[in-house]
C-alpha cells in the first residue's frame, strides 16, 4: 500500500498524473466494509483515485483570507459579495465579524415536541454503548487496563477531538479564527487522525449541513424526509446518527468549499487521510510500546489509544448531529432544529452548544454563556493570547439579543 503511494507521489512530482478509478461496491464488500462504510469507500478512493495538486498562486486561507461566509441558515456568499458586506459592516475591530453577512430568518420553527418514550429510548442509545466501554474499563482494570492506557487514550481523545473541532470546523469550515501554518497542519494533522473522512469532504459535507438544516437536502437530518410517528422518529435518528454514512450522494466541491480547493497544505492533507490515518493508530502503540518496553504494551496501546478513542469520539461527534437537533434547549433563533445539549457541550468539546453555533456559525465560541463549558474555545482564546490567533470572530451582544428567544424551555 505505501509502496504504491510513494510511486504515485514521485509520479505526480516529476509531472506523470495518476487517475486510476475504483467502484465501491457494498452490497459484496466483507464485513468491515459493512460496519465502517464510509473509512471503507475512502480508504479505496484515496489509494486509486488520486488528483493533481494545483500550483496557481494564491492566498492561503489560513493566513486569515476568508473567501466564503455563512448566513444565518449557512448559505454561502461568494467573495464578492462578502467583500462588499464587508466593507460596508465590519468594523475594524472585528467584534462583529462573526455576523457580517448574516441574514436575519424571516421565521423560526416551532421546536418539534418528540415524544418523552422515544427521547429515553434515544439517550439508551447513545449512553449504553460508552457506558459498556467504561464498564471493561473498570473490569479490565489492572490487567488488559491500566492507568498508562488511560493518560493515552484521554490525551488521543482530546487531540484528535480538537483536531475536528479546532481544525476541521472552526478553522476550516466556518473561518471562524486565522492562524499561521504550522499551528493549522497541528490540528488539521490530527483532525485526520480521528478518521472522520478527508478533510475536504468534511467541510463540504457541513457547510451544506448548515444551508440545508433540518430541510430535505440536509445530509444528516434527523426530521427531514421522515414521516411522524414512532417508527419515522427512530428511522430519522438512525439516520442522522450513522445511517447517512452510507449515502451515495456526495457534496459538489467546486460549490461548497472552492477556497479549500486551492490550499496546497489542505489538499496534500487530504491526500494523505490513509497513512495519516494509520498514523494515529500507531502513534499510541508506539507510546505505550516505549512507555513499557513490551509489544504487549504497544498493543493495548493501539487498542485503547487507537480504536477505542476512535469509537468514543466517533460517537460523540454523530451525536451532535442527532442527539443535539432532538433534545436540548433552543435558546436562539435559528432556522432549525438545533439544541443546546450540556452532555454533549463536554464530550464533544464544546460542539454540544449546537443551537448557539447554528445561530452565529461563524463565532469561534459555541459555548456563549459562562458555565457553558467550551474546550475548543478555551483553545482559541488561548492561542489568540499568544499571539498564534487573530481574526477571532464572535457575536456582538445586540445581534445575541435579537436572536434570543422567549420562554426558553427544555425540549
Amino acid at each position: 500500500m505505501f509502496a504504491l503511494m510513494l510511486n504515485l507521489e514521485f509520479g505526480r512530482l516529476f509531472g506523470i498524473q495518476f487517475q486510476i478509478e475504483a467502484v465501491f461496491h457494498s452490497n459484496i464488500s466483507p464485513s468491515f466494509f459493512r460496519l465502517y462504510p464510509r473509512f471503507a469507500k475512502t480508504l479505496v478512493l484515496h489509494l486509486f483515485r488520486w488528483q493533481p495538486l494545483r500550483t496557481r498562486r494564491h492566498t492561503s486561507i489560513l493566513q486569515g483570507v476568508s473567501v466564503l461566509n455563512e448566513s444565518a441558515n449557512g448559505g454561502v456568499l461568494v467573495a464578492d459579495e462578502l467583500e462588499t458586506l464587508n466593507k460596508e459592516n465590519m468594523q475594524t475591530s472585528g467584534a462583529d465579524a462573526a455576523d457580517v453577512g448574516i441574514v436575519e430568518p424571516e421565521f423560526d420553527t416551532a421546536p418539534i415536541q418528540t415524544p418523552r418514550n422515544v427521547k429515553l429510548a434515544m439517550l439508551a442509545a447513545v449512553v449504553f454503548p460508552p457506558l459498556g466501554v467504561l464498564t471493561a474499563m473498570v473490569l479490565l482494570w489492572g490487567g488488559m487496563f491500566n492507568s498508562t492506557d488511560l493518560i493515552i487514550l484521554g490525551s488521543m481523545y482530546v487531540l484528535t477531538g480538537l483536531g475536528i473541532t479546532v481544525g476541521y470546523h472552526r478553522l476550516c469550515t466556518h473561518k471562524a479564527f486565522a492562524t499561521r501554518g504550522p499551528i493549522a497542519f497541528f490540528f488539521l494533522a490530527f483532525g485526520t487522525m480521528a478518521g472522520q473522512g478527508p478533510v475536504i469532504w468534511w467541510c463540504a459535507t457541513h457547510r451544506r449541513h448548515h444551508q440545508y438544516s433540518d430541510k430535505e437536502f440536509d445530509p444528516h437530518s434527523p426530521h427531514a424526509g421522515y414521516e411522524p410517528g414512532l417508527i419515522g422518529f427512530c428511522k430519522g435518528f438512525m439516520h442522522s446518527h450513522i445511517g447517512w454514512l452510507f449515502e451515495k450522494e456526495q457534496p459538489d466541491y467546486k460549490r461548497y468549499v472552492p477556497d479549500l480547493l486551492e490550499d496546497p497544505m489542505i489538499m496534500w492533507l487530504d491526500r494523505m487521510f490513509v497513512p495519516i490515518l494509520f498514523a494515529g493508530l500507531l502513534l499510541p502503540a508506539a507510546v505505550s510500546g516505549f512507555i513499557t518496553g513490551t509489544w504487549q504494551g504497544a498493543g493495548l496501546g493501539l487498542l485503547w489509544g487507537g480504536l477505542v478513542r476512535m469509537f468514543m469520539l466517533h460517537h460523540s461527534t454523530w451525536s451532535v448531529n442527532s442527539v443535539c437537533h432532538v433534545w436540548g434547549q433552543k435558546e436562539y433563533r435559528s432556522g432549525d432544529e438545533s439544541r443546546n445539549n450540556p452532555i454533549m457541550g463536554i464530550l464533544a468539546l464544546g460542539e454540544g452548544w449546537h443551537n448557539n453555533h447554528h445561530a452565529f456559525p461563524a463565532s469561534a465560541r459555541h459555548g456563549l454563556k459562562w458555565w457553558q463549558f467550551d474546550l475548543s474555545w478555551i483553545v482559541i482564546r488561548s492561542l489568540q493570547l499568544v499571539g498564534l490567533a487573530s481574526k477571532v470572530r464572535l457575536p456582538s451582544k445586540e445581534r445575541m439579543q435579537e436572536r434570543r428567544r422567549v420562554n426558553v424551555k427544555p425540549i
